[in-house]
């Protein structure tokens, strides 16, 4: 058990942390993203490396290595997106008559850039991994890319939960295009896929016979499917899922706390009865 424990609770532990720090650093005031964007640009170079490198080593370290990178390569779509880098030609709110295919080509040009440089990021991920026995960082990517469009769409045919409090300021007009309803139909066959191949990927961590790298890398997968899955279950379920990141997102309620008092300035000075009443 140990064998499968020491993996699972790596890719937990990573994918939690580098969701906060993203929101975290997303959460600063603007100016920051360029420097941020930059770094993570270097990252993403060296999680590239680390993909080519690591691709012919089919071994326990060697699987660490790959799943890192694939998380990381993974990591700066996130960051171009939630930073505005990366998102749409178009950047105008859902109109309120917009409904079937008009509304969904609208959230596609609302998300286009993104999308496509999700499949770039793809394309060079599966490049420098081709052939070598080390896949592990390629499905990685590969998988967290499903997840996530499974969601999207989800969020788009309408959920309960709709997460908008993880959008920030400058791209609150993609909640427009969110639908808050119970269930939608894909719904049941999404979490059941995710179920399913939850259930796939640790049977064959735990395949007699399966060496330690299969049980690594299969262990890794596995552990994202499950969050997969229960990120699906979030979006139906009364589960206050921002309270996992309320660290990460501390950094917007910190950029956040001066508006009221400039707010206050620009209305004039308080009435002077209230700037002399005595504290309680």
């Amino acid at each position: 058990m140990v064998d499968i424990a020491l993996p699972a609770l790596f890719a937990l532990f990573f994918w939690w942390f580098s969701t906060g720090a993203i929101l975290w650093l997303d959460g600063l005031p603007m100016r920051t993203y360029p420097a941020s964007m930059a770094a993570a640009s270097v990252v993403q170079a060296g999680a590239i490396w680390g993909l080519a490198a690591s691709s012919g080593d089919a071994s326990v370290t060697g699987a660490y290595c790959a799943f890192s990178c694939g998380l990381l390569a993974w990591a700066w779509q996130e960051m171009a997106f939630l930073m505005g880098f990366a998102t749409g030609p178009s950047r105008a709110p859902c109109p309120p008559e917009a409904t079937g295919w008009r509304r969904f080509t609208l959230a596609l040009r609302a998300i286009l850039y993104h999308e496509l440089a999700i499949i770039a990021g793809a394309v060079a991920v599966v490049a420098v991994t081709w052939g070598a026995p080390n896949q592990v960082g390629t499905w990685t990517y590969l998988l967290i890319w499903g997840m996530r469009q499974s969601a999207k769409l989800n969020v788009f045919l309408g959920a309960r939960n709709l997460n908008e409090q993880f959008l920030p300021a400058h791209l609150r007009y993609l909640g427009s295009f969110f639908l808050r309803r119970p269930m939608n139909l894909l719904f049941p066959f999404a979490v059941t896929g995710a179920t399913l191949l939850t259930a796939f990927l640790f049977h064959l961590a735990l395949a007699p016979g399966a060496g330690d790298f299969q049980v690594a890398g299969f262990t890794f997968l596995g552990t994202l499917a499950v969050l997969a899955t229960l990120e699906h279950w979030f979006l139906v379920l009364p589960i206050p899922a921002e309270a996992l990141w309320n660290w990460g997102l501390s950094s917007r309620r910190a950029v956040a706390a001066p508006v009221p008092a400039i707010e206050r300035a620009a209305k004039g000075p308080r009435p002077l009865r209230r700037r002399i009443a005595p504290a309680a």
